[in-house]
């Protein structure tokens, strides 16, 4: 029997009702774990400012099980960074990141780490969903669609339906933990590093608990972070249109002029004229946004704020 860890990583915000759910399925797989490759399992939750009992919860569990540690932000700060603190707690040769709604069956961890093990040229197991059944939609629409146009647009593949439910070796979240970047996309850093990666599909599990803390809006935002974050192309893209403009603009210019010269500058086209503007000044202010959201990471990025507060740990 070997004497190694595995290191489950857990982000939570308000999750009282899913945590005793996702703890008892979890030992279950642990318990495996130690039976099949004799590892012991360690937790590392992060409470990222969670407003309910979330917190207590995690008191409780640590005080009954030794083998339970927990860190918890000062406010919200995000997943990603609750993913970046709980990486950077870990101490396992394997980690394991996953949520605590049970979307993320723990059952698969042996099956996981088992084949790491076995394979040693791979340094991480990743899932991926089947299918989006049970996503209203819309949702699944626009999911789908930002898969799509970011792989087009990025160089770094992002497997469609990937989750944050990996296995990974020391080696893969060293380099992980080498990205300092306060404005992260953990699914593009996931592909960034690089390592051979093998994907498991599983079929979509709705919430055991609780309501979804995504949003449309929040989504929408989330996806803004992944295409500015791994991709130059829409400041192509801007300049491109730019320049096609402006090469209209000198094309239309030297039109109105010959058609003064020739037949006099009778008051028409006033329709069409401010048609003109009003597109030419919605290009330059989508052309500015685009440029306005690359400044503003550039901005936050040279503050050097760190990715979060602890106000408590164990």
């Amino acid at each position: 029997m070997q004497n190694h860890t595995l290191s489950i990583v857990v982000p939570c915000f308000n999750e009282e009702d899913s945590l005793p759910l996702f703890y008892r399925e979890a030992q279950k797989a642990a318990s495996e774990l130690k039976t099949l490759l004799g590892y012991r399992t360690e937790y590392i939750f992060v409470d990222d400012g969670s407003s309910d009992s979330t917190l207590a919860i995690l008191r409780e569990l640590h005080e009954t099980d030794n083998d339970v540690h927990y860190v918890s932000f000062s406010r919200n700060f995000g997943k990603e960074s609750a993913l970046y603190a709980g990486l950077k707690a870990s101490h396992g040769e394997y980690i394991a990141t996953l949520d605590a709604d049970l979307q993320d069956p723990p059952s698969l961890l042996p099956q996981m780490v088992q084949f790491l093990e076995e394979h040693e040229d791979y340094d991480c197991v990743a899932t991926r969903r089947e299918t989006r059944r049970g996503e209203p939609p819309v949702r699944s629409f626009f999911a789908r669609l930002f898969y799509r146009i970011i792989n087009k647009l990025s160089k770094t593949e992002i497997v469609d339906g990937a989750r944050d439910y990996r296995c990974m070796s020391r080696k893969f979240v060293d380099a992980v933990l080498s990205l300092k970047e306060v404005n992260r996309f953990s699914k593009g850093i996931f592909s960034w590093v690089g390592f051979k990666t093998h994907w498991i599909s599983y079929e979509n599990i709705e919430r055991v608990a609780g309501k979804t803390k995504w949003n449309f809006f929040s989504l929408f935002r989330y996806s803004l972070e992944g295409i500015v974050g791994f991709s130059t192309v829409p400041l192509v893209f801007a300049s491109f249109v730019g320049m096609l403009f402006c090469l209209l603009a000198f094309v239309g210019i030297g039109f109105v002029v010959i058609r003064a010269l020739m037949f006099g500058d009778p008051v028409a086209g006033w329709p069409s004229m401010i048609c003109v503007i009003l597109l030419m000044g919605g290009l330059q202010l989508f052309s500015l946004g685009i440029l306005g959201e690359y400044l503003a990471k550039m901005y936050m990025e040279t503050k050097e704020r760190p990715m979060y507060v602890v106000s408590e740990a164990e």
